[in-house]
């Protein structure tokens, strides 16, 4: 089968000829059809997460088709389609698994990362860790949602879900756009902040209903509740708790980020509060998948051919995508 490796040393992605994985046990052998670009591919070929030796083929937001079962695999049925996300199997023993935070795993397995992802017309994943797709959405529209959708649940749930009334979103990329919708369906005020001249960013998120959308160095209208930050750019940290209330919350949804600068104690004082997301839960899939029963969510995609892998990974990196890039075998 054709895939896309990494070429560690050009950093790179490049096809190669791989054979056909085999299921093991639990395992579900899936003929791709749709795999969404994140911007942890994006780390993850520029060495700013820890290399794996060999690199796994990359792809972490996985539409599949079910074409054969592993050993003791029940859950889904030859024919079905299914998702997969970056957490590809955790260990279930360690203190975090037994305190139900998964997401925080000693001993993890992610696909994309440690296990063949996507960027593939075939691969592997545990059936434990697929989600069943919503039937309305087709699949690549559904690929953002295994990632930049997941990841922006749960950062949105971590900064109180429907609760805050002016919300900020900093970055309106991928993981942004889904979350803009969600957070407009539920009456709150969404302000927009992306990087200083994407006017096409700016105005993808006023026609999602974002009350202001405008760059990053601009102040925002009134103090925010609430701020997602998406972007990999430490700076914005200081700028989103500058724009908080006190008693606000800001939360980095992102893998990886860029230093943060140092800023003065009164910008977290007033029990301002600052936290991270790590991944995410089964738990996080299931409520995000049952969230989009009750509101419809349409993501914006610029679909690529699999060849095309390193096109689409330059256009995320160079900001010139609205919405998500994904790859179609």
């Amino acid at each position: 089968m054709m895939a896309m490796a990494i070429d560690v040393g050009a950093r790179r992605l490049v096809p190669v000829q791989r054979p056909r994985p085999v299921p093991g046990p639990r395992d579900l052998l899936l003929r791709v059809r749709a795999c969404g670009v994140c911007r942890t591919d994006l780390h993850i070929l520029d060495g700013e997460l820890p290399r794996r030796d060999p690199p796994a083929i990359p792809g972490h937001e996985v539409v599949g088709e079910v074409v054969a079962l592993g050993e003791g695999a029940r859950r889904f049925s030859p024919g079905q389609r299914v998702g997969v996300g970056w957490l590809g199997r955790s260990c279930g023993v360690c203190p975090y698994c037994a305190m139900a935070r998964e997401n925080l795993c000693d001993a993890p397995l992610f696909t994309g990362y440690d296990r063949d992802g996507g960027y593939a017309g075939y691969c592997v994943a545990d059936e434990r860790f697929c989600f069943a797709l919503p039937e309305a959405v087709d699949d690549v529209h559904a690929a953002p949602l295994l990632c930049a959708g997941l990841i922006g649940f749960r950062t949105w749930r971590l900064a109180g879900g429907r609760r805050p009334k002016r919300l900020g979103i900093w970055g309106f990329g991928a993981a942004a756009h889904i979350v803009c919708q969600i957070a407009v369906a539920h009456g709150q005020e969404v302000h927009a902040f992306t990087r200083p001249g994407d006017a096409a960013a700016q105005a993808l998120a006023r026609r999602l209903g974002a009350r202001f959308a405008g760059a990053s160095n601009e102040a925002p209208q009134g103090e925010l509740d609430a701020s997602l930050i998406f972007a990999p750019d430490g700076a914005l940290v200081p700028a989103a708790l500058a724009a908080a209330r006190k008693g606000g919350v800001v939360v980095c949804g992102g893998i990886h980020m860029s230093t943060i600068p140092a800023f003065d104690y009164r910008l977290l004082w007033g029990e301002r509060e600052l936290r991270s997301v790590a991944n995410l839960t089964r738990d996080d899939g299931e409520a995000f998948f049952g969230l989009l029963r009750e509101v419809p969510v349409r993501t914006h995609v610029r679909a690529f051919a699999l060849a095309d892998a390193q096109s689409a990974v330059q256009a995320l990196r160079d900001g010139a995508l609205e919405g998500a890039a994904v790859l179609v075998p």
